[in-house]
């Protein structure tokens, strides 16, 4: 019987032995929960399938470098979060309009954002959301629907603190402009 090792003892093993039970067996452990958390923000399944094995490879190639002292949950959803970024950025507008509209229509269950979405007369909300970029559209998923505070947000995302507040001002502002 062999003993779990941690995922700081996995990440080591891999970044310095190339060791590749040890990448199994991170990969078991978090791309299902990688995966999921990124097809509530990509409704197309060959997108997030795309960005969760580009974050395993970037672990793998060592070009993703873990530090220590935080968590790797949010180190690897960080990674996969900037590639999600990249490829909705790489599709424009329509796409990411496309990847809003068939989130919406795809699930099984109205999530309480999307039922405030329809609720709205004329779909302004989901509209002005649309419009948002990914980047301030990230920082509202991150602190509203997540929940999380501004500093986890900064964690999660990469970016700094005041960059959180930052963009967040700005997204409530453009949301409010759009919705007057």
């Amino acid at each position: 019987m062999s003993e779990t090792r941690s995922d700081g003892e996995l990440l080591r093993a891999v970044a310095a032995d190339g060791d590749r039970r040890a990448f199994e067996e991170l990969y078991r452990r978090y791309a299902p929960w990688l995966t999921a958390r990124m097809r509530g923000r990509c409704a197309d399944p060959g997108i997030v399938d795309d960005v969760v094995q580009e974050t395993f490879l970037a672990v793998w190639r060592g070009s993703a470098c873990y530090r220590e002292d935080g968590d790797v949950a949010g180190w690897l959803w960080r990674i996969g979060s900037r590639r999600l970024i990249d490829v909705m950025r790489g599709d424009g507008a329509r796409g990411r309009l496309r990847q809003a509209l068939a989130r919406l229509r795809h699930r099984d269950e109205a999530s309480a954002e999307e039922r405030v979405l329809a609720g709205v007369e004329h779909g302004d909300l989901a509209g002005a959301l649309v419009r948002l970029s990914p980047e301030l559209r990230a920082v509202l998923q991150a602190t509203v629907v997540d929940g999380l505070t501004t500093r986890e947000a900064a964690v999660l995302l990469g970016i700094p603190p005041g960059t959180v507040k930052t963009r967040a001002m700005r997204a409530r502002r453009q949301l409010r402009e759009a919705l007057a």
